[in-house]
């Protein structure tokens, strides 16, 4: 696209008195339009980058909100949390305005789900996270507040930041991305409701982004798949395999992005553990895995997930292995 800027003089014709009236008129004119062509470009343009004004804000709030949380309310290393439904606000789905592809690219028409572990808010709201829900094979509770590497940094902060990139490299790729949650929601959702908005999105793969809370010394990534669960509102029997395809890529692609390591002290140096006690992985219809990005009571893996660097890389291999996946 041409632009004329405001120095441009385009070459004049012969001067002519009874033109005289209708140049001034004309030059009236140019300049308004020009400005009012630039603010049409401006405002038109706002919106295209990852995501809107309120889900900047809404970012911007839920950081703070994981600031707030004092390390003292923060659970132990043996705390799971991998799975719970929430609720707060009676949103279903939060984040959702990323839910329209960026553009075409490879992924144009597939429908990525992505679950940012835990919510910053679920600290305040004990009761509301610690009620049980079924999970199929028994009951369980909602959710967890996560843990915290031993500075203070919540998962909760974590898994957003990276579930942001990992959003923004997937819409560049032409991908419908929607989130569980964005910090747009008191607390929550639990974890049924986080596999029940997979499954309403008839999502092609959804990706739970996690950090592990065990012992230091133990240090690594691992991605968990499905067991094959029949008991129940759980069956997963019809996704066992396709989730292993897309656990197997990731594990995959975060290895060579990050560098590793595998765990070394869950799935015998594989980086996959198969779960059966998982309610977001055993009411899922739809692919999906969860991935424990490292564990965040370890120095050495605390140092990556403190660093943006290396959580932008972390996005790229998740990224890597759910387009590998999903271009089969």
């Amino acid at each position: 696209m041409s632009y004329v800027g405001p120095d441009f003089e385009p070459p004049r014709p012969p001067r002519h008195p009874l033109r005289a009236p209708l140049t001034v008129a004309v030059a009236a004119l140019v300049p308004g339009a020009l400005v009012g062509w630039l603010v049409w470009q401006a405002v038109g343009d706002s919106d295209d980058g990852d995501g809107s004004a309120a889900a900047r804000t809404s970012a911007s709030a839920s950081a703070g909100a994981s600031a707030s949380a004092p390390s003292s309310e923060l659970p132990g290393p043996s705390e799971d949390g991998k799975d719970q439904p929430g609720g707060g606000t009676g949103q279903s789905g939060g984040g959702d305005e990323s839910g329209s592809p960026a553009g075409s690219g490879p992924l144009k028409g597939k429908v990525v789900v992505i679950d940012p572990g835990h919510n910053p808010g679920n600290f305040r709201h004990p009761s509301d996270i610690n009620r049980k829900v079924n999970i199929g094979t028994n009951w369980k509770e909602c959710d967890t507040t996560g843990t915290s590497t031993n500075a203070g940094y919540t998962e909760a902060e974590f898994t957003l930041d990276v579930s942001h990139r990992l959003r923004t490299i997937l819409k560049k790729e032409g991908a419908t991305v929607k989130f569980t949650q964005d910090g747009d929601r008191a607390w929550g959702p639990c974890v049924d409701e986080r596999a029940e908005i997979g499954n309403k999105a008839g999502a092609d793969a959804v990706v739970s982004i996690h950090a592990d809370g065990s012992a230091a010394g133990n240090r690594g990534f691992h991605v968990i798949l499905p067991g094959s669960v029949h008991s129940g509102a759980a069956d997963t029997r019809p996704i066992v395999a396709s989730s292993r395809a897309l656990g197997e890529r990731i594990a995959g692609g975060f290895l060579r992005t990050t560098g590793g390591p595998p765990s070394n002290y869950i799935g015998d140096g594989t980086g996959l553990d198969v779960r059966k006690d998982l309610g977001g992985l055993n009411l899922s219809t739809v692919p999906k895995v969860f991935i424990e990005c490292g564990n965040m009571r370890d120095t050495k893996d605390s140092a990556q997930l403190t660093s943006g660097t290396w959580r932008q890389k972390a996005a790229e291999g998740i990224s890597e292995g759910i387009v590998s996946f999903l271009r089969g």
